[in-house]
């Protein structure tokens, strides 16, 4: 057999890279680097799917917010059974952001991984470097906030408020600003100036009624909201989780008041607020003698 027929022979024998990614896209053990692959097959531009190729990074934000509610939503439930398919959803959408960053030329996978790798490092000194361990709570959290502030230098970001992603939930942003300028000194001392300005705010909301300027009501709503955010990080609340308990117990108590219509072979539709409330307030002394 000559040279030329033995080398044919053996690149015929030699797998191509589409059947090399072809078993790792199908082998359940592969890992992370499985569902890269997936993800730079579904972007292909010839043989992927439609709709993943048309996506960019403004078209997919939006689900990659919903994801990370999803996840909250399943820890919030305590279903852990659920917060597996979530928390791998979520891990889905860093994978598309970082495919469309690789193909762009911005950043891959990889250095998306080096970067918060290095982050971590860098702001955990007590534990990956020589400071000690043995700090207060307090003391941790201002090493940290110290270190976030450098980097926001370096950014060229030296403002307090610099930062704070305008992205987030209006709520969270509100509460996250007023942390920010609390850190600086600028902050009420303690709740009860919180509540007192509560009350300020509630009564210019109802004079900005009364007025019926709508755009004034808009902004007093606003500022009233803005207060209560204020009020939660007094309370050291998170005001996003509890407004989403307050959903939740919400959405419970009204099916409440649903299943008692619907046991008297009536819909909400064919009762009136008077009876609903009833029922309503049954629901809720039901509901506290269960938990006594």
């Amino acid at each position: 057999m000559d040279d030329a027929s033995d080398t044919g022979n053996r690149a015929a024998a030699m797998p191509d890279d589409t059947t090399i990614q072809d078993t790792l896209i199908h082998d359940p053990d592969a890992g992370i680097e499985r569902l890269l692959e997936i993800m730079r097959r579904l972007r292909d531009r010839e043989t992927g799917c439609p709709w993943d190729i048309e996506q960019d990074f403004s078209s997919i934000a939006p689900y990659t917010i919903e994801e990370a509610y999803e996840v909250a939503d399943a820890i919030d439930r305590s279903a852990w059974n659920e917060l597996q398919g979530e928390l791998g959803d979520l891990l889905l959408q860093t994978v598309y952001h970082t495919q469309m960053g690789e193909e762009a030329g911005h950043f891959s996978f990889q250095s998306v991984v080096h970067s918060i790798s290095d982050k971590m490092v860098a702001r955990h000194p007590h534990v990956f470097g020589n400071d000690p361990r043995d700090k207060s709570a307090e003391q941790q959290t201002a090493d940290w906030e110290a270190i976030k502030a450098a980097e926001r230098a370096d950014k060229a970001q030296p403002g307090t408020l610099d930062g704070v992603a305008v992205g987030l939930p209006a709520l969270l942003r509100a509460y996250k600003l007023q942390k920010r300028a609390a850190r600086v000194g600028f902050d009420w001392p303690d709740a009860s100036h919180v509540l007192d300005k509560i009350a300020e705010e509630t009564a210019e909301l109802v004079e900005a009624r009364d007025r019926m300027d709508q755009d004034q009501v808009e902004e007093e709503f606003g500022d009233l909201l803005f207060v209560v955010a204020n009020l939660a990080r007094h309370l050291q609340i998170e005001p996003e989780a509890a407004l989403r308990r307050a959903n939740a117990k919400f959405i419970r108590r009204f099916q409440g008041v649903e299943a008692r219509l619907a046991a008297q072979g009536k819909t909400p539709q064919d009762s009136d607020l008077a009876e609903m409330d009833a029922l309503w307030d049954a629901v809720k002394r039901d509901e506290r003698a269960t938990s006594d």
